[in-house]
């Protein structure tokens, strides 16, 4: 099996994590872009989420991530029993997570489903591939909000079109390689076509963000509905 190397070395990212929610058992942020979710074995990488969060909050876990690029809404057990609990309604598939994402070009269809295996291979690292023979099931929902102009920082405008994105399955990178596979790759993605279009090459970040989560409070047993507007 190939050996995988990270080289990646995240630069530093200034913006501050915005606090939602806090109570004795679990924090509701939204994780600006440019911050890892968790620290990479790199030193150079050793700032994230829990990095930051982990300093006021000590015992503090990761329920879940976002990529790098990826910004907005992210739960965060307090404690081992809480991270048990709410990891169990994840896997139940039972927590409902809604992106706001732009991606390259105008969509024919108004909505639709992709439902595309995706496997990992080390030779690929970090990127992931689809497959129907090796891969996991992986299914995501799209709706288009609005087709557009965006204007870039150089005057250039390019068509995209915003989208709400429902993934069904939460497969690594899933939401950037099934728009890929759609043909309209985020805006941004720098693994999966989303810099390559003309144009696209000056945009500043990947245009995915984690806009809404809804769960179960695993105490109060109160559900969650949880909005946070899109920055872009």
């Amino acid at each position: 099996m190939s050996q995988i190397v990270d080289n990646f070395v995240a630069p530093p990212c200034a913006e501050q994590i915005e606090m939602l929610y806090q109570d004795e058992h679990l924090l509701l942020i939204n994780k600006p872009s440019g911050l890892l979710s968790l620290s990479g074995k790199n030193p150079q990488n050793r700032d994230s989420v829990h990095y930051r969060l982990v300093k006021d909050f000590p015992g503090c876990t990761l329920v879940h991530r976002l990529d790098f690029g990826t910004s907005g809404l992210m739960v965060i057990a307090r404690n081992k029993a809480i991270n048990a609990a709410l990891c169990q309604q994840f896997s139940e598939r039972s927590v409902t997570k809604i992106y706001t994402a732009l991606l390259c070009g105008h969509l024919d269809d108004d909505e639709g489903v992709i439902d595309a295996a995706i496997a990992k291979d080390p030779a690929l690292f970090p990127l992931m591939s689809i497959c129907a023979i090796n891969g996991k099931p992986a299914r995501s929902r799209y709706q288009v909000i609005e087709r557009m102009n965006f204007a870039q920082d150089d005057g250039r405008m390019l068509p995209v079109t915003r989208v709400q994105l429902l993934p069904e399955t939460g497969r690594t990178h899933q939401l950037r390689i099934h728009c890929q596979q759609l043909g309209h790759p985020i805006l941004g993605c720098d693994l999966y076509g989303g810099l390559t279009l003309p144009g696209t090459e000056q945009t500043t970040r990947l245009m995915l963000h984690a806009s809404e989560l809804h769960f179960v409070h695993p105490v109060s047993e109160k559900p969650f509905i949880v909005r946070n507007a899109s920055p872009f």
